[in-house]
């Protein structure tokens, strides 16, 4: 006769005060993180005026470059749009520091002289202490009070590779791999209430723990948020593609009266 599986049966105490609870909890630290985010968010600072200009003028050229090939611009003024801010991004006109001295050595930008910078990276520390600190209390409290819990059975068969994943502090060879542990259910919910998230706080993304936990705090993905970018190279950059940009000009213009009539039949 082969051997069985012996079939565990699981007090419902258990379901009432171990399963419900350890849920409850990271919905609702879930969800006050959400919140204290959004409290320690501190409104983006206005930039001075020379370095507003600076990033218009570096947005204005690349819209001039983007319609290029099918330009609103006839050819004579597209190019003396284009050669007077290929001569002043030369010149350095647009730089919110002035143009380069002659014989400066030009230095990138230090992110730790950066008042924004540091704000950036600061608050990008304050999200990631947030986020952490919370799953820290929550999992030492699972560990402590429910050490080798066994909480829920899957209603679906599983490979033994899956075993290590649910069971986790209980060391079973023989149990049935669809049985989930205390800490195993504390990572299932961990990366499955992402959706729950998203429909409680409509659609954010802010207490999403995978996403906020994989970023760096040091990581800012927009200039607004502190990153400093050496202009004076993305200018010099920009000069040359509107060089290029200017032999694919097109203006929309040409031969329209040509097209007008011969799309209502009239030539």
């Amino acid at each position: 006769m082969g051997s069985t599986v012996p079939s565990l049966y699981l007090d419902p105490q258990i379901r009432d005060w171990v399963l419900f609870p350890i849920t409850l909890v990271m919905i609702l630290v879930g969800v006050l993180r959400y919140y204290v985010v959004i409290l320690l968010q501190s409104s983006p600072k206005k930039l001075p005026r020379a370095a507003i200009r600076e990033q218009r003028a570096l947005a204005r050229s690349s819209v001039l470059r983007a319609t290029s090939a099918n330009s609103p611009i006839p050819l004579s003024l597209y190019q003396s749009i284009s050669q007077n801010l290929s001569k002043a991004f030369a010149e350095g006109t647009y730089l919110k520091d002035g143009p380069p001295k002659q014989g400066e050595a030009q230095t990138p930008p230090n992110p730790l002289s950066d008042p924004a910078a540091m704000d950036g990276m600061m608050a990008g520390m304050r999200t990631q202490m947030v986020m952490m600190v919370p799953q820290m209390i929550v999992m030492g409290w699972i560990n402590f009070f429910f050490e080798g819990f066994v909480l829920i059975k899957l209603p679906f068969p599983l490979t033994l590779g899956f075993k290590s994943m649910l069971q986790r502090g209980i060391q079973t060879a023989d149990m049935d791999v669809r049985w989930v542990s205390s800490l195993s259910w504390y990572f299932l919910n961990f990366f499955g209430l992402n959706g729950l998230y998203r429909i409680i706080l409509g659609g954010d993304e802010a207490a999403d723990d995978t996403q906020n936990l994989a970023a760096s705090p040091f990581a800012m993905a927009t200039p607004q948020a502190g990153q400093p970018q050496d202009f004076n190279k993305l200018l010099k950059a920009e000069r040359d593609h509107l060089e290029f940009a200017e032999g694919l000009h097109k203006w929309i213009g040409d031969d329209v009266e040509t097209r007008i009539l011969k799309r209502y039949g009239r030539l």
